[in-house]
């Protein structure tokens, strides 16, 4: 991963590489090697997770479908 520092700017470019790396879920996935996670429970973590996936985007499509009232109030 690469973040350019523009004019010695040090703390915008620290803000850009933090921001780099929540995206791509490295913080996540520091935190989860952080202590030794059973196969069972790994495995259950992932069906779950890919479940509110699942869930998410069905909800966005029915919202963007019109099937469902819901979005953000501003």
């Amino acid at each position: 991963m690469q973040v350019i520092v523009r004019e010695n700017n040090v703390d915008q470019a620290l803000r850009a590489l933090k921001k780099k790396m929540q995206r791509e879920g490295i913080f996540r996935e520091m935190k989860l090697r952080n202590f030794y996670e059973k196969p069972s429970v790994k495995k259950a973590r992932e069906k779950a997770e890919a479940i509110r996936r699942a869930r998410k985007l069905a909800r966005k499509r029915a919202q963007r479908e019109g099937l469902v009232a819901g979005g953000r109030k501003r």
